[in-house]
């Protein structure tokens, strides 16, 4: 493997919006529009609810409302479980892999997340995610259910093999292992073949 890379290798040609980041973009949008009134409306009704709280209600009924939502007890549906960790169970089904995500490294934020997969989707399109559904338990827990093609016969990438990409994409290694920046992004934990933004 050569390892001498002069230049950046862009992943996206000239900053183009993907049709799925469009799409995430959109419901982002109609969620947050939505948050705005079921605020508003708790206001004139004297009543106090947390803005994540807030965004767990509108997703659910968005979701029923356009048939996104995926009934908790069909999420084994999706496929044979695989590995799981700290935000993420996982289920196979041939050439896909779905990531049922709890929310638990963003702070329980739906619109947040949201943000981070676009980013991510712009920066490492190979890897890219769709937005396929929601699950949870009625009025309560909602947790966003990712769609991911799976990588087959992967292996881990070396340090070396890590920090050579994320120099070509632009990103300068930071003090933290696994972690790397540019301008506009701070991109952490490659070290675990996982990547946060």
């Amino acid at each position: 493997m050569d390892y001498d890379i002069s230049k950046s290798v862009p992943q996206r040609g000239s900053g183009e919006e993907t049709p799925e980041n469009r799409r995430i973009n959109e419901i982002a949008d109609e969620l947050q529009r939505r948050c705005q009134v079921y605020e508003a409306q708790l206001r004139d009704g004297q009543g106090h609810v947390s803005r994540i709280e807030v965004e767990q209600r509108v997703a659910e009924q968005y979701a029923k409302d356009n048939g996104m939502w995926l009934p908790m007890s069909d999420v084994f549906d999706l496929g044979v479980p695989g590995p799981s960790g700290n935000e993420n169970d996982t289920y196979v089904s041939n050439n896909i892999i779905y990531k049922v995500n709890n929310l638990l490294n963003i702070n329980g934020s739906i619109l947040h997340l949201l943000e981070r997969i676009t980013w991510h989707n712009n920066l490492f399109y190979d890897t890219a995610y769709t937005l396929h559904a929601f699950t949870g338990f009625d009025g309560r827990t909602i947790m966003p259910v990712l769609k991911q093609l799976l990588v087959q016969d992967a292996v881990p990438a070396t340090s070396i093999e890590i920090d050579t990409y994320m120099a070509a994409l632009g990103f300068e290694k930071q003090n933290d292992k696994g972690r790397y920046a540019n301008d506009e992004f701070v991109v952490w934990d490659l070290s675990k073949q996982t990547i946060d933004i």
